[in-house]
């Protein structure tokens, strides 16, 4: 299977987003790519509520999914949309953080609203409160894109190993970790948890990411630290796609999932024990 994962710098404008997207992803299908990812909000990068609250559609009217749809069927790929922001119809207008699987007909074939809000004070000058506009999703998901299962999760449910050793053990043989990473724990934890969650599960993980200064019109600036992964089901990186934005193609060996777990296979030696 040849993968491609988009790295991109999206701004807080989902209009002047998409031809962007929408051309990174035509340049992964012309390089053979039958399986593409984008990163985390892929549609809208922004602090602000209000601003989002202005531009942000509920699924049904968001431009950016139709015309990704449209696109991954004029293509007859895969798409992974790694996130869109979306808006719900929650009394506290919370929005949704939403990975979405698009079939080479352009349907959606599964939904995933990221379960773990980025609620974080890195440091004095840089802090998250990502539950204050999104509310968490409640359910984990593993979905077909053709033969190989996809466990679908997003950016900060990277810090919780069970999720994805449930995902693995529900027959997830690819993790998607669609992100917009923070540069201070990218540099520190990024490639060292992809690495993790990968040899935990026997997985590949595909982990498609923004990257740089994104333009913002209203809010606060933000930068994300790129560096889009591929990790094989043993721990190898097969890819870093650094900070520049572009298209990362990959070949990957599913045959390689079962080896590895035939290896070390600690999915099927789960024990129960008693406390703390």
């Amino acid at each position: 299977m040849r993968a491609g994962l988009i790295q991109m710098t999206a701004g807080d404008d989902p209009a002047a987003n998409l031809p962007m997207t929408e051309a990174l992803i035509r340049e992964a299908a012309g390089k053979g790519a039958g399986l593409i990812l984008t990163p985390e909000v892929t549609n809208c990068v922004s602090s602000s509520r209000t601003h989002q609250t202005d531009v942000l559609r509920h699924e049904a009217e968001d431009g950016t999914l139709s015309a990704l749809r449209a696109l991954a069927a004029e293509l007859g790929v895969w798409l992974v949309i790694g996130s869109l922001a979306i808006k719900t119809d929650d009394p506290d207008g919370r929005f949704a953080n939403r990975s979405f699987l698009v079939s080479p007909e352009g349907a959606i074939t599964a939904r995933y609203d990221k379960m773990h809000m980025f609620d974080v004070e890195i440091s004095e000058s840089e802090s998250y409160r990502e539950s204050a506009g999104y509310r968490p999703g409640t359910g984990a998901v593993v979905a077909q894109a053709g033969d190989v299962s996809l466990g679908l999760s997003v950016c900060y449910d990277l810090r919780f190993p069970h999720l994805y050793r449930a995902l693995a053990q529900a027959g997830a043989e690819i993790l998607t970790v669609p992100a917009a990473f923070s540069p201070v724990s990218g540099a520190a934890h990024w490639e060292v948890l992809l690495r993790a969650r990968a040899i935990e599960t026997g997985c590949f993980v595909l982990a498609p990411a923004q990257t740089g200064d994104h333009p913002t019109r209203r809010g606060k600036p933000r930068k994300t630290w790129g560096h889009s992964l591929v990790v094989a089901p043993w721990g190898e990186v097969l890819a870093d796609g650094g900070t520049e934005p572009g298209a990362i193609i990959v070949d990957l060996d599913l045959s390689e999932v079962a080896q590895a777990r035939q290896r070390i296979p600690s999915l099927t030696h789960d024990r129960s024990f008693e406390g703390p």
